[in-house]
């Protein structure tokens, strides 16, 4: 094999007719025989995926090699040189035409539909830069992706569509129009719903050290999130922890129909020995699955764990180019690159004549060395993310879960979603989660004096708040993901959970000033089933919670009376 050399720059040779040349290979160059590695290389085209019907229910790697039909040709070790297509072109697939012989169409029309998974129906739609009029489609019944389903009268003459699109993965696909998130995004997890939420086609940072509890957090908005469409990706991750996710995925159950979860979700494995390119490439490759599937009217939550082994990939790549470093050594694009992925997320009106609304919802976990969010990665993705999730490892180790810490995270969406609340709960809702935010930081504040002189020192109003941040702390935050009654809460049963902590704050300040003693204040029956009150059940938490509600204010009152009395 040899090839010609058409540019040399300094250490950089470019040569082509390298047909059968790979990355990383050795190769000899100039007639020196001087040694040299292959740092890229190119067929012509730019990086692309193929969209269409199985994708869902499956397996990729970076660049969308489907994993389990590799395994299956090659055994456990894939070896070098198999070639398998995205999308299985044996399968047959029941199409069910929608348009209609001489109706005209352009790009983002829905050609017909295919009952992908139970859970989805794929939409086969006329692809991006393709217009004019429907001459033929094809009867109803089953076929392969590869079949022509449609044939188009165009500018250019007739062209065959079958059920295939092929979509560069750096290049955003295109919509018509892109709005402001205003709906929350309900991941049944309290502290992200009531304190810091995520709105549908919103931005998301899920920073930690190791063990604090990233991919735990993940798999829940994976199982629990209401969206239509999961993309799960494993960037750069170690092989047990993806073994555990591709083992642990295909067992949960959805939810919404007891079917696997399995059914509406996509699976992108790249673990930290696979291919360096491979793993650089694989965000990309995720996010725009994701835009296919919001192209259709769905909202598509995207989830990459994580991007800072997706940014160590950059880095080594950039490294073997001979680019000019930046901080830490990682490319001085670094930001930009990140911002172009975060900000392919959004709301948007879908393409084509048909009315329909999608999103996008980008969130990234972040790994810094050490827990260190000063490092460039970290900083990067602050400045562009919207939602910023703090994983403490010290809550992890003490079994807090999640292990998001509410002193340091926060959410900029706040201002959009203040509507949404309003619509559905009232003032009361964004009125208890600033009260339960001042208090948890006053919590804060007492906790010097605490452990200077020791909580008795304190005064009963102070004694009183360091108690209803341990029930917020402990009673609302904390969840039990074992327990399916706490394991997702509805937005209700989170709104009406944490009222009825603060509703036994205001009572209970309401009796310190007719001189009821604290300690019985802390001892009633009703603060008991407090605690335990967020384990009710989701079709009768609701009387539940107005029993314990009536029981503690009799409770309380008997005990102010007695203040008075002395």
């Amino acid at each position: 094999m040899s090839g010609t050399i058409t540019k040399v720059s300094g250490p950089l040779v470019v040569a082509e007719g390298l047909a059968d040349a790979n990355v990383s290979d050795v190769v000899r160059v100039g007639s020196q025989r001087l040694i040299g590695e292959i740092l890229n290389a190119t067929t012509g085209m730019p990086m692309s995926v193929e969209l269409g019907p199985g994708m869902l229910d499956n397996i990729y790697d970076g660049i969308q090699r489907p994993l389990p039909e590799m395994r299956a040709l090659t055994g456990d070790c894939i070896t070098r040189g198999t070639d398998v297509p995205a999308l299985n072109r044996e399968k047959k697939w029941t199409f069910v035409p929608v348009a209609k012989p001489g109706a005209k169409v352009v790009p983002g029309d829905v050609l017909g539909t295919v009952q992908e998974t139970s859970a989805i129906l794929h939409k086969i739609m006329v692809p991006n830069g393709v217009s004019g009029e429907v001459s033929w489609v094809i009867k109803q019944g089953d076929y392969t992706v590869d079949e022509t389903i449609a044939k188009l009268k165009t500018d250019k003459g007739e062209k065959a569509l079958t059920m295939v699109q092929r979509w560069p993965v750096r290049i955003q696909r295109p919509y018509a129009r892109k709005f402001v998130p205003a709906r929350p995004m309900n991941s049944g997890q309290r502290i992200i719903d009531t304190l810091f939420p995520i709105a549908k086609g919103g931005t998301a940072a899920v920073p930690g050290p190791f063990g604090s509890g990233k991919t735990v957090v993940q798999h829940q908005l994976a199982k629990w999130s209401d969206v239509d469409i999961v993309v799960y990706i494993g960037c750069g991750e170690r092989g047990n922890e993806m073994t555990d996710v591709l083992m642990e995925f295909p067992e949960l159950k959805d939810p919404r129909n007891g079917e696997p979860l399995m059914k509406r979700t996509v699976l992108i494995a790249n673990t930290s020995d696979m291919p360096v390119a491979a793993r650089e490439a694989s965000i990309y490759t995720g996010i725009t699955i994701a835009e296919y599937f919001r192209d259709m009217g769905y909202d598509v939550a995207v989830l990459a764990d994580s991007t800072s082994r997706w940014a160590e990939a950059l880095r080594e790549m950039s490294g073997r180019l001979e680019e000019m470093p930046g901080e830490e050594g990682y490319p001085a694009y670094l930001a930009s690159r990140l911002a172009q992925f975060y900000e392919r997320a959004g709301v948007v009106q879908c393409m084509g004549s048909e009315e329909r609304r999608g999103s996008v919802t980008a969130i990234g976990a972040v790994s810094p060395p050490g827990g260190d969010i000063s490092e460039p990665v970290s900083q990067a993705t602050m400045r562009i993310v919207k939602v910023f999730w703090a994983l403490d490892s010290s809550l992890a180790y003490a079994r807090h879960f999640p292990a998001i810490n509410w002193l340091t995270s926060y959410s900029l969406y706040m201002d959009t979603l203040k509507g949404w609340y309003g619509e559905q709960f009232g003032p009361k809702y964004m009125q208890n989660r600033e009260k339960a935010m001042h208090i948890l930081q006053e919590e804060n504040e007492l906790q010097e004096i605490v452990r200077l002189v020791g909580q008795d020192a304190l005064s009963p109003s102070d004694r009183l708040t360091m108690e209803t941040a341990k029930m917020i702390r402990e009673d609302f935050l904390q969840q039990n993901a074992f327990v399916d009654e706490d394991a997702f809460s509805s937005y209700a049963k989170q709104y009406r959970l944490l009222d009825m902590v603060l509703e036994y704050d205001l009572a209970c300040r309401e009796a310190l000033d007719k001189h009821a003693d604290i300690e019985a204040l802390f001892a009633i029956d009703a603060r008991e089933k407090i605690g335990r009150a967020k384990m009710a059940a989701a079709d009768s938490f609701g009387a539940d919670y107005d029993a314990i509600i009536a029981e503690m204010r009799q409770q309380i009152e008997a005990v102010a009376a007695g203040g008075e009395e002395e």
